[in-house]
């Protein structure tokens, strides 16, 4: 579904992301792991060309790598900032409804699924998100996103500041969204939980990437549980 080829990122002289290279294949969740630093965040930026790249992304044997941030999310891609970046000032329902600018047809239909999703913002839906908990928000920041109906859904730092109950509880939804088709692309410092529910994965150390293997592979790694799973 996504190639990335030869990707580099510059801030200024700084070179972030130095020619990283990977694919995600559909109906898979593969994830990017690494310590701060890494070049996880810069990657997926790139992928919506939120920031300043060289080399080639193709989405859907497309190449996407030069079109419009905008363009790019009427592709049928969707990403999750680190953050959240809920718009605070408006309720959970007015939320939903900005997520499904470009599909509001189905707008319905998709805020019931929403609701299923994630059955803690139904009672509070008329809520300001600004009055929610972190857990909430990343909720609603995910839902928000599936509004726009994605083919790959791309999750930058779902679990950073939540309790594990809450992480839990996100990391069994992001499988329940690959069972229902949905392609996942998550960069995540939570290693383990990451690697525990990823098809596929690779790690970036100092804006390369280092290994790569099936998440259980990974997770069986010496090298991997010495440095990001505590031994």
């Amino acid at each position: 579904m996504l190639k990335v080829k030869d990707l580099k990122v510059y801030y200024g002289l700084i070179n972030a992301v130095k020619g990283v290279e990977f694919e995600v294949q559909q109906g898979q969740i593969v994830s990017l792991i690494g310590s701060n630093g890494a070049g996880k965040t810069s990657t997926l930026q790139s992928i919506v060309n939120d920031v300043k790249k060289t080399g080639e992304i193709v989405f859907k044997g497309n190449n996407i790598s030069k079109m419009k941030t905008h363009k790019i999310i009427k592709s049928n891609i969707a990403l999750v900032p680190e953050g959240r970046r809920c718009f605070q000032n408006l309720t959970i329902e007015e939320n939903l409804r900005m997520g499904a600018f470009n599909n509001d047809d189905n707008y319905e239909r998709l805020q019931e699924h929403m609701f299923e999703l994630f059955p803690r913002l139904v009672a509070k839906k008329g809520q300001l998100a600004g009055t929610m908990s972190g857990g909430e928000q990343q909720m609603l920041a995910i839902a928000r996103a599936l509004m726009s109906s994605p083919k790959l859904l791309m999750l930058d730092e779902p679990s950073l500041g939540l309790a594990p109950k809450i992480v839990g509880e996100l990391f069994k939804t992001i499988e329940r969204l690959r069972d229902e088709g949905i392609t996942i692309l998550l960069v995540e410092q939570n290693a383990f939980a990451a690697l525990e529910i990823s098809d596929y994965a690779y790690v970036l150390e100092n804006g390369k990437i280092a290994l790569e293997g099936t998440g259980a592979e990974l997770i069986d790694s010496d090298e991997i549980r010495e440095k990001y799973l505590g031994g």
